[in-house]
């Protein structure tokens, strides 16, 4: 174990201008806009602003789960937020989500047009207009909302706590790793085992709870996320490997998970207009 050393808090915590992270100048201590501009507007009722990270693919893989299921009015326009650059600190995102994150998503169809944004509320929303992927059985649909907001409330420590410190954090910590990884594989050991006797997260019916999960802790065992598969000794965890596997091979899943995405060689699609957009991603993958 590394040494232990005295910490002193500062007088007054301020912003670092510069600690070794690329992340840092988003790690500000206020909200609201750093500049003006108008939010992009496409020919959809539904207008997404977003960024293929987990939270992000939550929503792209709805929106393409609703069309395979020949939703038609689910169509829609996905415009990339980078938050590397502070696109999300941009006046037009920050009227649709003054927490200046991503996903945030505009509806039209409503008058006035409904703002919407994190990740579980957006995919209840869309679940509830088109009364899709909610469980009509009390008891599963029960089952949905509680791994739905499991996963809501789990899914930090995985990517503020684990992804940050293994991946992002300027240099190794030993105590901070080490903690979250010890939770994320309790975690994955959650999910294996309640997967052991369930097809899906809510039993042999795939929904929202699939969609939110999945593109966190399914690309974190198919060794999609952070580069820690092997780390984790994900080999262990069959059932929610399974799961995991199965869940990939969904055409939902397979084009969603690239919308609004600008690395990977299985795919990259910066902004989706339409669905051929998602195929000549596909095609040149």
């Amino acid at each position: 174990m590394s040494t232990i050393e005295n910490y002193t808090p500062p007088e007054i915590w301020t912003q670092a201008e510069d600690d070794g992270n690329k992340w840092a100048s988003i790690n500000r201590p206020v909200s609201g806009a750093t500049h003006e501009k108008a939010r992009d507007v496409g020919k959809h009722p539904l207008q997404l602003y977003s960024l293929a990270t987990p939270n992000g693919q939550k929503v792209t893989i709805m929106l393409e789960e609703l069309l395979a299921a020949g939703i038609d009015e689910a169509e829609y326009d996905a415009w990339l937020i980078n938050i590397g650059e502070g696109n999300q600190f941009s006046s037009g995102f920050v009227d649709v989500n003054p927490n200046s994150k991503i996903p945030a998503m505009v509806d039209t169809s409503t008058q006035p047009a409904m703002k919407l944004f994190e990740s579980g509320s957006i995919l209840v929303y869309l679940a509830e207009k088109f009364d899709m992927f909610i469980p009509r059985d009390s008891h599963a649909k029960a089952a949905c909302f509680n791994w739905l907001f499991w996963q809501v409330g789990s899914a930090p420590y995985l990517g503020g706590g684990f992804g940050h410190f293994y991946s992002y954090a300027p240099y190794p910590m030993e105590y901070p790793i080490n903690r979250f990884t010890m939770e994320i594989k309790r975690q994955l050991d959650v999910l294996d085992k309640h997967l052991a006797n369930e097809e899906f997260m809510a039993g042999d019916e795939y929904s929202i709870a699939d969609m939110a999960i999945w593109p966190w802790y399914g690309n974190l065992v198919l060794g999609n996320l952070y580069d820690a598969a092997t780390f984790l000794q994900v080999h262990e965890y069959t059932h929610l490997l399974r799961w995991a596997k199965q869940i990939a091979q969904r055409e939902g899943v397979r084009r969603g998970r690239i919308v609004n995405r600008t690395w990977g060689e299985d795919g990259q699609l910066a902004e989706r207009h339409s669905a051929q957009d998602i195929d000549d991603a596909l095609a040149n993958a």
